[in-house]
C-alpha cells in the first residue's frame, strides 16, 4: 500500500453511462492495493450496489488523502467546489467530453493509478475566484469558482449595461450580453468562445471577457490575480434581468442596490496529474491543433 495516499475518496458522475462500471473497476483496484475507500453521499446514493461508505462533505474532506473523480470537467468542478477548503487533492478519470481537468483515461486507468499511488505524480495548484454580493457594504452571499464567474442577461433579448471598476478605478460602462471573469483554468472554457486568451494554468492572472459587446473595441482584459473587480448594474437595465453564475451553477438574482465583487479565492484547488503531464500537449489534443 502507498504511503502517499492511504484513504481515497471516490466521486462519480451521477447516473451516467459507463460510470458504475468504471467505479467498480476503480474500487476493486484500490481495495486490492489495501487503500481505505470512502464515498461522498451523492455517489453512495446514486450507486448503492457499490456498497461504499456514505459521508457528508465535511467528513469526506477531513478524511480523504486524495479524491478520485470519475466523470468529466463538470464533475471535477463540482468536487472542487466542495473540497477546495479542505485542501483535498483531486485526480480526474475522464468519462466526459473534452476533459481538460480529467486526464486519466479509463483504458489505462489501473496502470496510471499504480504509478500515482507509488508516488510518481505531479502536483498542480489552480487559482480560484470568490464572488461576493454586497448590500449596504455587507456581504450577503458568497460564491466559489474554479473556472469562471459570469454576469449575464436573464429572460430578455436586450443587452445589459454594467459599470465596472478594478481596484477602485473606473474601467468602463459595458453594454453587452454579459461579462465573463475567468481564471487560467477557465480560459479554455466560456471565455475562449468570447475571444479570450489561453492562459497557462499556473499564471497569477484572470481574464475579463465581454459577451457579445455592443462596441467591438471592447476586448478581453487580463488582470493580476490579486485585483478586486466590482460591478454595478447601470443605466436602464433592471436588476431583475441580470443573473450571476459560478462555474455554470445556480443563477443568483441581483437586488436593486447589489454590488458585485470578485476577488481571488482564499483556497486554491489542488490537482494531481500523472508524471509527464504537459499543458501544451493537452491543448493540442483537446483543441485539435496540428503536430
Amino acid at each position: 500500500m502507498t504511503a502517499h495516499f492511504r484513504t481515497i475518496g471516490i466521486i462519480g458522475k451521477y447516473v451516467a453511462p459507463g460510470v458504475q462500471r468504471t467505479l467498480r473497476q476503480l474500487l476493486d483496484f484500490l481495495r486490492q492495493r489495501g487503500c481505505e475507500v470512502i464515498g461522498d453521499h451523492y455517489t453512495a446514493d446514486s450507486y448503492p450496489d457499490l456498497h461504499v461508505s456514505r459521508l457528508d462533505w465535511e467528513s469526506f474532506g477531513a478524511r480523504a488523502d486524495l479524491a478520485m473523480v470519475v466523470g468529466g470537467d463538470g464533475t471535477m468542478l463540482y468536487a472542487a467546489r466542495h473540497l477546495a477548503s479542505h485542501h483535498t487533492p483531486l485526480l480526474g478519470i475522464n468519462l466526459g467530453r473534452l476533459g481538460f481537468l480529467t486526464d486519466v483515461s479509463p483504458d489505462s486507468m489501473e496502470a496510471t493509478l499504480k504509478s500515482i499511488l507509488d508516488g510518481e505524480y505531479e502536483r498542480d495548484e489552480r487559482l480560484t475566484l470568490e464572488l461576493q454580493l454586497l448590500e449596504n457594504d455587507e456581504i450577503v452571499q458568497r460564491g466559489f469558482a474554479l473556472n469562471d464567474v459570469v454576469v449575464h442577461k436573464w429572460d430578455m433579448a436586450r443587452m445589459i449595461e454594467l459599470e465596472t471598476h478594478v481596484n477602485g478605478r473606473f474601467v468602463d460602462t459595458l453594454r453587452s450580453d454579459g461579462l465573463i471573469i475567468a481564471t487560467p483554468t477557465g480560459s479554455t472554457g466560456y471565455a475562449l468562445s468570447g475571444g479570450g486568451p489561453l492562459m497557462p494554468p499556473n499564471i497569477d492572472a484572470w481574464v475579463l471577457a465581454p459577451i457579445c459587446p455592443h462596441t467591438l473595441s471592447n476586448r478581453p482584459i487580463v488582470l493580476r490575480s490579486d485585483s478586486r473587480m466590482e460591478i454595478r448594474i447601470h443605466g436602464r437595465t433592471e436588476p431583475r434581468h441580470v443573473r450571476i453564475s459560478c462555474d455554470g451553477n445556480d443563477s443568483l438574482p441581483i437586488g436593486e442596490n447589489t454590488l458585485i465583487r470578485i476577488v481571488q479565492g482564499p483556497h486554491p484547488v489542488r490537482l494531481i496529474h500523472p508524471r509527464g503531464h504537459d499543458h501544451f500537449c493537452l491543448l493540442r489534443a483537446k483543441l485539435g491543433w496540428g503536430g
